[in-house]
């Protein structure tokens, strides 16, 4: 599938940062959207739709969501044109500042307008930073409102994990690479048991909050992979007695029946017990001994 219906889209310099990286491993199965008023975000990005909010400057919005808002509802003729085919968007950001803070909520509204299914990815500003968490408070709750997943990434654990792996946490965030990765090929790839958009929409509409986890280890220690997956760098989780979860296993091409329903049962059997599971599985060439677990856990 690569007619617009996937899109990845990244708003503000963390976010266009984020998306970059992680359509980078899907980019033959989704579009690319990037927003920012920082045009360095757009550098060498040929294949992508890019959207800059306002006149050309290197200095951004700032701490001005307002002003971010304002400059991406000038364009909002031309998102009509991008968001026409899309079905499932993708949206990275971080909270905080002018462009992620002002523009994010506004195209996840526009989006779904349109009728496409909107999960959002966001970071919180660190600890240390009080403007930026008071700007953010405001932009938490309009994400919500207008996405049918928010998942809030802390900063403060995302850095703390990237230095015990000794990698950058801004360029090598492996919670956001693998999750979009395994959505966009869970939807955009034949696999051994295929899911679609209508059994994601089916699981995010469960009354109630949701949330998504990854993991990818070792096939036969489904606890393990499933501790793994509880210690993403979220501000919060919690997935215990949860009504509904779409689950998506990819792992090599000697993933067996057992391990698929060890590592199933490892990662449901906290959920309630009248839960509506939907599961997916699929061979990857690159995941040879390893196994990928994608969870849209909603009901919450």
């Amino acid at each position: 599938m690569h007619d617009g219906s996937l899109l990845v889209a990244g708003v503000g310099g963390l976010g266009c940062l984020w998306a970059r990286r992680a359509h980078e491993k899907c980019s033959e199965h989704a579009d690319l959207l990037l927003v920012d008023a920082d045009e360095r975000s757009f550098e060498d990005a040929r294949h992508a739709h890019c959207l800059p909010l306002g006149e050309n400057s290197i200095e951004g919005c700032a701490a001005l969501p307002q002003l971010a808002e304002a400059q991406y509802r000038r364009s909002t003729a031309i998102m009509q044109t991008i968001l026409e085919p899309v079905e499932l968007l993708i949206l990275l950001t971080a909270l905080g500042g002018g462009a992620g803070s002002g523009a994010a909520p506004a195209l996840a509204a526009q989006a779904r307008r349109k009728g496409a299914l909107v999960l959002t990815i966001s970071a919180l500003p660190f600890e240390d930073q009080p403007v930026r968490n008071e700007i953010s408070l405001e932009a938490i709750g309009r994400l919500e409102d207008e996405s049918d997943v928010c998942v809030h990434l802390s900063l403060d654990r995302l850095a703390w994990q990237a230095r015990a792996r000794g990698v950058d946490w801004k360029t090598q965030p492996s919670y956001i690479e693998e999750l979009v990765q395994g959505l966009i090929l869970t939807l955009g790839q034949v696999g051994l048991i295929n899911l679609d958009l209508m059994d994601l929409r089916n699981v995010v509409r469960i009354s109630g909050s949701a949330t998504m986890i990854v993991a990818e280890g070792d096939p036969n220690d489904p606890d393990g992979l499933f501790l793994s997956a509880l210690a993403a760098p979220l501000a919060s989780l919690e997935v215990g007695g949860a009504t509904g979860c779409l689950l998506q296993l990819e792992g090599g091409k000697h993933m067996t029946v057992a391990q698929m329903q060890q590592v199933s049962e490892a990662f449901t059997r906290g959920l309630h017990p009248d839960a509506q599971v939907i599961l997916g599985a699929r061979h990857s060439d690159g995941l040879d001994g390893r196994m990928r677990v994608i969870a849209v856990v909603s009901g919450l």
